[in-house]
């Protein structure tokens, strides 16, 4: 156990070192990058992904670990992106120097993202099941309809809304910067992989994941898991916000679109492609996800796909349409996702006995 502990621990350092190393290498991959990893445009894209991957990490604290259908976790994801916005356009003290005002506002964004989540969560975790989907969808709903209406003139309506440069560093803006954002878009992602696993170790990921399993035994014992749950949606909706914040930044601006119940059922069908239940799942789920939402629309345009008969040309034209039959046939064929290839025993049991030995790790906690 511990041997494999070593060797998960080394190939992921090697992975995280790769990835660091990445904008100062020349590979190519066609088809997939627009081109060389050094360039700007293959660069943008990949920390797209990762802010992706550490927003599909975060939905999996609720959805994965917790057992917690939300239809709403792209609010906190909002939140972050136009609460930086805001932050970093009102907030700025004399008394702070420039660089420490924005570290103040990405602060005060994760703030706002937990102080929001938990406040959602302590409504929406007074029921369960479908009905709890639907509370944190009617969430959504309003978060979606108050970015829109732009109360105030702070979130730029349909329009979005533009980053405000005044107070961020120098090194994370413009396109000549795009290795910079890269870099920080890989530290937002190890931060919430790392904040992630010891949330999953820790006694209140203990208690979700036996809560998921059985809540009433987990109630018999004497643990009230409404409190735990509620944590575990705050700290979720924190990491969301930092996510969110980042991706302000790459993109410098954000649009109305990550505020809308959709970007959520993206998000759902990003872990289940990964493979739910899983920390690699999410991020494998996310990078694959986000890289062929990319690259089909090139392709749907392709002189290829132009030249099929209307039969095949019609619906591979529509991305949508071959992310949706992916989709499908991961649910069909890979029920554990793609991170789950290397998980595959043929037990069907297996999840069942996990939830078991959690029981036991809470009643010996």
């Amino acid at each position: 156990m511990r041997s494999r502990t070593v060797i998960t621990i080394t190939a992921s350092a090697a992975l995280v070192l790769l990835m660091v190393l990445l904008p100062l290498l020349n590979i190519s991959i066609p088809g997939v990058f627009p081109g060389p990893t050094y360039t700007p445009g293959t660069l943008q894209l990949l920390a797209y992904a990762m802010l992706i991957a550490a927003l599909a990490l975060s939905y999996h604290l609720l959805f994965g670990l917790a057992g917690m259908l939300s239809f709403g976790h792209a609010l906190f994801f909002a939140a972050g992106a136009y609460g930086l916005g805001i932050v970093l356009r009102n907030f700025s003290p004399s008394w702070l120097p420039a660089g420490a005002t924005f570290v103040v506002a990405i602060l005060i964004t994760v703030l706002i993202g937990f102080v929001l989540a938990t406040l959602v969560g302590s409504v929406s975790l007074r029921v369960t099941g479908i009905s709890f989907a639907m509370v944190t969808l009617a969430f959504a709903q309003a978060g979606s309809v108050v970015v829109r209406r732009n109360p105030g003139g702070q979130t730029g309506g349909e329009e979005g809304l533009t980053l405000d440069v005044s107070h961020v560093p120098d090194a994370l803006v413009g396109v000549l910067n795009t290795r910079n954002l890269y870099w920080l878009a890989l530290a937002v992602l190890v931060t919430v992989y790392l904040v992630v696993l010891w949330v999953e170790k820790s006694r209140a990921g203990h208690v979700v994941a036996a809560t998921r399993e059985n809540e009433l035994r987990v109630r018999v014992i004497g643990i009230r898991p409404y409190f735990v749950r509620l944590l575990i949606f705050g700290i979720a909706g924190a990491l969301a916000a930092l996510a969110g914040a980042a991706f302000l930044l790459l993109q410098s601006g954000v649009s109305p679109r990550v505020a809308t119940p959709d970007f959520t059922l993206t998000l759902l069908v990003i872990v289940v492609l990964g493979g739910v239940g899983l920390r690699w799942g999410a991020v494998l789920g996310a990078i694959v996800y986000t890289l062929l939402d990319q690259r089909l629309t090139a392709l749907a345009g392709s002189q290829f796909i132009a030249g099929l008969p209307d039969l095949l040309r019609i619906p591979l034209s529509q991305p949508l349409f071959i992310l949706g039959t992916l989709f499908i046939l991961v649910v069909l064929f890979l029920p554990g996702g793609l991170a789950g290839l290397t998980k595959r025993t043929g037990r069907p049991h297996r999840p069942s006995r996990r939830g078991r030995e959690r029981m036991l790790e809470v009643e010996e906690l």
